[in-house]
């Protein structure tokens, strides 16, 4: 990719313009030179004086890549050519941007619900509204989003004039997602608001049905409703500990396990490698549930069928043997979907190929759940009386139907979403995304400092010490933050956000080993650095979202 979302200028050598950049107006002022000048700059006293105050350093790579028109950071450089300052006409703010969302980078989430598996909407993978969804085991963030640059504490944001407050975090609920309830083998468990919601449902239908068969409970009917809803949901929780464990066992991290509404999601954050490992990470779940299921089925043969142990475990049998079942279906997203797309990967040699075919096949899945579950249940051939007309029962069941094709339906939808996305990823290179720098020192004053940038078609600064070590970068927002006629007074090292060993990455990263650096160390700017510690340039996070957007938007 040769641009940079939009502002950055190409990293690669190539000096064809991508069009006037983003965010710079039509009628901007152009220099003597004929660079343009970006809005809301100051003249430097000794910029207008030919030959003086040349940039003392040029950027390592300014031989492969001359400079370009117009790029200076922050939108100050060089004067107008009337000798007039310009007033800012498009600030940037100084806060801490909010970034781009999901940094993460893809996740494969694996799920299981009472009735089977589906897919929440959207980047993790990964925001508050898509936590409220089951999922199936699919390559996606929560939101097919580029990546997350939260708010970091222990860093010290750049000063600035304006001095604004750090962008406040967001509540620690809020980024879980629920109630923490342990962390076998090092995963979290949460559960979600809305299972409180399920399990007060389940203890009103499942109560009713113990009440008609043992009477003489009453009113406690309820409460052994109750332990079932728990019981059922940690059954649940071992189906989405096998898809862990055997993440775990190929090496693919899992950020954490939800129990929510309709089941339960693990949430894994790498893809498997080959479609063999794929296959075995899908089937596990319903595998557990199988087992489980035969585990209760013996326990049944130990006690009374007509006691409160022997309907409890004729429960959790029928419904951990509804739970794997569905599940088995060959459709995304459900684990059968992933175990077709696992086969359709290994003929084919593509996995797009396997994502496409379980997808549409989960469609045409969503459909039939539509359609023919409440034909099913009309009828008595799911062991209910058949219904004659069209009662409460028969809406409930159409109801419970147009839920579970949407969410099967949502779920194909954004796996191949995911799919489109893994296979633009790599278009997202360090080294093509990152801006032009201009080292200086410490103690150079912004105007002058801006002045070089706009002479070496940079837009971006770095402060360096005396042996041309880099110590921290300039933030664009710290820039516009101080008024025109203030720079020339205005050291650049007052406005420097001091370099971590996380905001350093390397210039060869591309893909999600780039989203992944991202996301270790959230930050504005990062400095890109060759091979052998030499200065690239600066990696704004901006672009990356930028770019991260346009490929997005490219069909696959």
């Amino acid at each position: 990719m040769d641009a940079s979302g939009g502002r950055g200028q190409p990293r690669s050598g190539n000096d064809e313009s991508a069009g006037r950049p983003a965010g710079r107006p039509a009628d901007e002022p152009t220099t003597d030179e004929g660079r343009s000048a970006p809005a809301g700059t100051t003249p430097n006293p000794s910029a207008g004086r030919s030959g003086e105050h040349t940039a003392d350093h040029t950027p390592p790579h300014a031989d492969d890549a001359p400079p370009r028109t117009g790029g200076t950071p922050a939108q100050a450089a060089a004067p107008p050519g009337n000798g007039t300052p310009e007033q800012p006409s498009s600030p940037v703010t100084s806060g801490e941007p909010e970034g781009p969302a999901g940094a993460r980078g893809p996740s494969a989430p694996h799920g299981t619900g009472p009735t089977g598996t589906g897919t929440p909407s959207g980047p993790r993978a990964a925001g508050p509204a898509a936590e409220e969804a089951p999922a199936g085991h699919r390559p996606a963030p929560p939101e097919p989003g580029p990546p997350h640059r939260p708010h970091h504490p222990e860093r010290t944001p750049a000063h600035s004039a304006s001095g604004g407050e750090p962008a406040p975090r967001r509540p620690a609920e809020q980024r879980r997602g629920g109630l923490l309830m342990g962390r076998p083998f090092g995963v979290p468990v949460y559960v979600a608001p809305s299972w409180f919601l399920v399990a007060i449902l389940i203890t009103w239908v499942f109560g009713g049905q113990i009440d008609r068969v043992l009477p003489e409970l009453g009113a406690a009917s309820y409460l052994v409703s109750l332990f079932f809803a728990v019981a059922f949901y940690a059954s649940v929780l071992v189906h989405e500990l096998a898809h862990t464990l055997a993440a775990l066992r190929f090496k693919l991290p899992v950020r954490r396990i939800q129990l929510q509404f309709f089941g339960g999601v693990s949430e894994i954050e790498k893809e498997a490698e080959t479609p063999g490992r794929e296959f075995v990470l899908a089937f596990v779940g319903p595998l557990l549930s199988l087992v489980l299921s035969g585990l209760f089925y013996l326990g049944l043969l130990a006690v009374d069928p007509g006691s409160v142990p022997g309907v409890l475990l004729a429960g959790l049998m029928i419904s951990n043997l509804i739970v794997a079942a569905f599940n088995l279906l060959p459709g995304l997203p459900l684990d059968g979907g992933r175990m077709l797309r696992a086969v359709v990967w290994k003929i084919t040699g593509k996995p797009m190929s396997g994502t496409v075919a379980a997808a549409w096949v989960g469609r045409a899945l969503a459909i039939s759940v539509l359609i023919g579950l409440p034909l099913l249940t009309q009828s008595g051939a799911l062991g209910s009386d058949a219904a004659d007309g069209v009662g409460m029962d028969t809406v409930l069941d159409a109801l419970l139907a147009a839920i579970l094709a949407a969410i099967i339906w949502t779920g194909a939808g954004n796996s191949l979403r995911m799919a489109r996305l893994r296979e633009h990823l790599p278009e997202l290179r360090a080294r093509a995304l990152t801006r032009r720098a201009v080292p200086v020192e410490t103690d150079t004053p912004l105007s002058e400092a801006l002045r070089r940038a706009n002479a070496a078609g940079a837009r971006a600064l770095v402060v360096v010490d005396a042996d041309g070590t880099p110590l921290s970068l300039v933030r664009e927002a710290a820039i516009v933050g101080v008024p025109e006629h203030r720079r020339p007074w205005v050291a650049v090292g007052g406005l420097a956000q001091d370099l971590t060993d996380g905001m350093r990455v390397s210039a060869e990263l591309a893909g999600e080993e780039l989203l992944e650096a991202l996301r270790a160390a959230p930050a504005t700017e990062y400095l890109v650095v060759e091979a052998t510690g030499e200065i690239y340039g600066v990696l704004s996070a901006a672009d990356v979202e930028r770019a991260f957007v346009k490929a997005m938007a490219r069909p696959a």
